[in-house]
């Protein structure tokens, strides 16, 4: 049987921000025996537009989507939020097409499928887990981050308390309600330092931002990884016990 031709559609911020997620992705779907493509015609998905009122603008966006990624077997994004957009509104913005529902979450496709929980990782480190907003209440990945993380070597992971509170990131919420954002991030702060984790993962680099953010100016020491970068480290290659 042919290997799965998969394309990663990496999204604004981690292809401009956070790459090593991206390139986390890649080494991770290989290792797993996907035959992974990038493809250079990816844009924005459209979300912010959409989200703060521009439809119009977000709909040819959501066109361009369905055009770049037809062909493929699957689509994978490092993102919960983004991946949303992708499976919840484009087809109210275009109709529906192949690239969307081949659409998944990381978490998503690895579990759901290529079946797999235990991808071979190695990560010594105490981490806890946030679960984003959208991939917890759009998409529903349930516990399939937790079940691949319980499945890393090396791993420690501690429960986070209040787990299923925002962070107060969303995307512009935390511009145009910075007070109510802050707060809300502070008390996500807090639940992460009673954890005595090392390490916070989720599976979007936003949030991970946002958060990472707040944790550095406190100077708690608690570092962010996006959970592809953790589920990528193996024994044998030198990223294994790096932390952002």
């Amino acid at each position: 049987m042919s290997a799965p031709r998969v394309a990663l559609f990496a999204t604004c911020l981690t292809d401009t921000l956070y790459p090593e997620t991206g390139k986390a992705v890649v080494r991770l779907l290989t290792r797993l025996g996907c035959d992974v493509d990038f493809p250079l015609a990816q844009t924005c998905c459209g979300q912010m537009h959409y989200n703060t009122g521009y439809h119009d603008h977000a709909r040819p966006l959501a066109r361009d989507y369905a055009a770049t990624f037809e062909g493929y077997d699957h689509v994978v994004a490092p993102s919960g939020s983004c991946g949303a957009m992708v499976r919840e509104i484009h087809p109210s913005l275009c109709g529906t097409s192949p690239a969307v529902e081949r659409t998944y979450e990381l978490s998503e496709f690895l579990v759901d499928v290529l079946g797999v929980t235990d991808v071979g990782a190695y990560f010594p480190h105490r981490v806890t887990y946030h679960p984003t907003c959208h991939s917890l209440r759009m998409l529903g990945v349930g516990d399939k981050p937790l079940s691949l993380l319980r499945a890393v070597k090396g791993l420690e992971l501690v429960e986070l308390p209040q787990a299923e509170q925002c962070c107060g990131f969303g995307g512009t919420f935390a511009l145009k309600n910075a007070e109510t954002s802050t707060a809300m991030l502070a008390d996500k702060m807090r639940c992460v330092q009673d954890t005595g984790a090392q390490v916070l993962s989720a599976g979007d680099n936003s949030c991970l931002m946002h958060i990472g953010g707040g944790l550095s100016r406190l100077r708690t020491g608690v570092r962010t990884v996006h959970l592809a970068e953790i589920l990528a480290s193996t024994e044998e290659e030198p990223w294994a016990s790096a932390t952002r």
